[in-house]
């Protein structure tokens, strides 16, 4: 029978050496529709700011619902595991699609019923899966956590009037940080309850949902029998990539907790004309160098405070993401993975395959019709950026000259 595969010829070559050939590519979907009680949930809960709990539930359970169908389609094949897993969602007018995406494997030389039983799946790539493999981790599951979340009317209110002076909106911090958290919490409760020790190759990715977003975070839960027997309560996470990670543990470290800060600063309605007006010259713009140094600043002690309770040696793949959240107020989130010594997990090879770190190239390319392609898929006009920024700063600055005299 013909094998229809999204595997790469890299990935073919990197699995057969742990034991797998190629299967089926498999496919699961479910569409939902966000419901009227839902969307009254969604605006009473952004009142206040937050978790919209309602959202979250109704992504969660359609994310939910295509990875069984997926997996349904994968026992159909007779395979022994799933690779490179994916979650997506399609919005279909007020509709949204759930797509989950894999490639089955098949065991070589295995028993294809033994296969149907429980096959694993996981988010890696093959590339990715035969670092794990090689470092002696076995996936069980591909696992997710999500949170849908808004700033909220009130938490709006508060933070425009904290952002009329300069430094950290403290309400906004506080928020994003223990949303950011939900997310990793969720996904760590997934893998603990498939007897998992170890969740690996995070990936976080941000989602616009409307006047809401959604933070998702997947990855590959895993179990290594020489881990400690405290990672059956608190699974290790890291979001380093697998080949990073197959070089960290071959050096003697593993990693043992995926680690965040979040920081939420505002420049100040006085900072923000000052801003304003030098955006005109040539030159540095003191006021926003500064703000984004501090705010940098605040989020890695946010990280380096939370190493503090988990006994790390070192902090590593550290990655810094600045978003502007208008009105001269910007977030800072700080994401890496702390390590520690742990000379009992070692790599099986002396050497990590150079097809396991080749990375595959795109091969199809649409040229013609580009410039109508991008045409078509360009938003609207709108006012530019910069003049709505004056507007809002103008709007600002008169309602705080007007409350001071008056």
């Amino acid at each position: 029978m013909t094998i229809l595969t999204g595997l790469s010829g890299n990935e073919m070559y990197c699995l057969q050496q742990k034991g797998f050939d190629a299967g089926n590519l498999v496919v699961g979907n479910s569409v939902f529709a966000l419901g009227f009680i839902g969307s009254i949930g969604s605006s009473l809960t952004t009142l206040v700011g937050g978790e919209v709990t309602a959202v979250t539930q109704v992504i969660h359970d359609g994310r939910q619902q295509s990875y069984k169908r997926m997996m349904e389609e994968a026992k159909v094949n007779g395979g022994g595991g799933v690779t490179g897993v994916s979650s997506e969602l399609l919005f279909h007018g007020s509709n949204v699609e759930f797509l989950s995406i894999g490639s089955t494997l098949h065991k070589i030389g295995g028993d294809s019923q033994s296969e149907l039983k429980q096959p694993f799946s996981t988010s890696a790539d093959g590339q990715e899966l035969y670092c794990q493999m090689d470092c002696g981790f076995h996936p069980i599951q591909f696992v997710f956590g999500n949170v849908a979340y808004s700033i909220g009317i009130g938490g709006g209110i508060m933070g425009l009037l904290r952002s009329l002076r300069r430094g950290e909106v403290k309400e906004y911090s506080e928020m994003f940080h223990t949303t950011r958290h939900l997310a990793l919490e969720r996904i760590v409760s997934e893998a603990r309850s498939v007897g998992a020790n170890a969740v690996l190759g995070i990936q976080t990715s941000i989602s616009p949902l409307g006047a809401m977003q959604e933070m998702l975070m997947i990855g590959t839960a895993s179990h290594h029998p020489l881990l400690p027997a405290n990672c059956s309560e608190t699974p290790i996470t890291s979001d380093l990539t697998n080949e990073e990670m197959w070089n960290v543990i071959k050096m003697g470290y593993c990693p043992v907790k995926l680690v965040l800060g979040v920081s939420i600063f505002s420049v100040g309605i006085v900072g923000g004309i000052s801003a304003l007006f030098k955006g005109f010259v040539r030159g540095e713009i003191s006021e926003l160098t500064t703000l984004i140094y501090e705010a940098r600043e605040n989020a890695l002690k946010k990280i380096a405070d939370d190493v503090a309770n988990c006994g790390a040696d070192d902090v590593v793949g550290i990655k810094t993401y600045v978003y502007d959240l208008g009105g001269g107020i910007i977030e800072l989130m700080a994401i890496g993975t702390a390590i520690k010594k742990l000379e009992d997990v070692k790599p099986a090879s002396p050497t990590l395959l150079a097809q396991a770190i080749i990375k595959d190239k795109d091969t199809f390319f649409k040229l013609s019709n580009l410039s109508v392609g991008l045409s078509l898929n360009q938003p609207p006009r709108r006012l530019p950026h910069s003049l709505w920024r004056i507007a809002i700063t103008v709007i600002i600055f008169i309602v705080y000259i007007w409350a001071r005299y008056h």
